[in-house]
């Protein structure tokens, strides 16, 4: 399927500018249109003037034409119509051929005159075909955009309605797991998927359109659903603090799933044995990339430092793999005092 060509951005404006349009608030179009026309005309003598300064008689209706077609554009053929009628006047009176005056010097000068007259009528016309064909241009381009914002809500809504249907689905295998370890597989899974879903639904928040995620809030409620999921009330706390970011879908969708790993991890062997406990989750601007933190005040790993490893189990090969996504480098430490894992994420 073809692509359909694209508006040049100038026809696109062109298409928008209606100066008479606009002011029909405050005023008819019709004193609109010839405001707009006798204002062109005006500029035209001016302009006509300076240049006799330096030129005397030359090119006595050359500025006629670029006036009324400029007047066209601006508010119309109407306006075209009056700025070329007045520049015509007032030319024929004080330019040419006798200044002061509408007689002729000879016979030949009715004829330039009515030929400067039918120019001015075909460039007023040229001048509104063309701003209507971009006025089209542009009601298209409108329309096409409505059609496709119409598309987008409800690819939206279907998408939201698959994220539930799966949801639910991998939540009532889990209910009915008889095995512990099938049913934290379960409910790993369904915090995953209810991970993608919430960066989903943040791309039609804000002032940026379907085209980015609102860090900020985005992780905010992910940690809210956690401490739910996870069931972390009480002496263990969950916390979340990032700056204002807007990264795109991908992107936060990826450090959303590494969030939703590190923090189950957390919540189930950081505090082994212990009443009391904290996890921060933090995204923060530094330089011209971020920095995200998952840290934890817990027991730490048993064998101290951790490294990347090939054989890591799949929640490590998880992480590791949405860091990949990220554009993230990572780093993990683990001691007496608890885990604490950097993703130095690039631009």
């Amino acid at each position: 399927m073809k692509a359909k060509a694209q508006p040049h951005p100038i026809v696109e404006n062109l298409g928008e500018l209606d100066l008479s349009e606009r002011l029909r608030p405050f005023m008819p179009r019709w004193v609109a249109q010839l405001g707009i026309g006798l204002a062109c005309a005006a500029i035209a003598a001016l302009v006509r003037m300076l240049l006799d300064a330096v030129v005397p008689g030359g090119a006595v209706f050359a500025l006629i034409f670029p006036a009324a077609m400029l007047a066209t554009f601006f508010a119309r053929w109407q306006a075209g119509a009056v700025a070329g009628l007045v520049l015509i006047l007032y030319t024929w009176f004080f330019l040419y051929p006798v200044r002061s005056s509408f007689r002729f010097a000879e016979a030949a000068g009715s004829l330039s005159v009515a030929s400067v007259a039918i120019s001015v009528i075909i460039t007023v016309a040229i001048a509104e075909l063309f701003r209507a064909a971009a006025r089209r241009a542009t009601r298209e381009r409108d329309r096409q955009i409505a059609e496709r914002d119409l598309f987008l809500a409800e690819f939206d809504h279907r998408v939201k309605n698959n994220f539930a249907v799966v949801a639910s689905l991998l939540d009532m295998q889990r209910r009915r797991a008889r095995e512990p370890a099938t049913a934290d597989a379960l409910g790993a899974a369904l915090n995953r998927v209810d991970s993608i879903a919430r960066a989903h639904r943040h791309l039609y928040r804000g002032d940026s359109g379907p085209t980015a995620v609102d860090m900020a809030t985005y992780l905010g409620e992910l940690c809210d659903a956690l401490s739910k999921a996870q069931m972390l009330y009480g002496a263990v706390h969950l916390e979340c603090h990032s700056d204002t970011i807007r990264m795109p879908r991908d992107r936060a969708v990826s450090i959303g799933l590494i969030v939703n790993e590190l923090v189950t991890n957390a919540s189930k062997h950081a505090f082994s044995g212990r009443a009391s406990g904290t996890i921060e989750v933090s995204l923060r601007s530094e330089g011209a990339g971020y920095v995200l933190t998952v840290a934890d005040d817990g027991i730490g790993m048993p064998t101290g430092p951790v490294r990347t490893r090939a054989d890591g189990g799949l929640g490590q090969k998880l992480i590791e793999a949405f860091a990949r996504q990220a554009r993230a480098t990572m780093t993990m430490q683990s001691g007496a005092n608890g885990t604490k894992a950097v993703f130095h994420l690039d631009p």
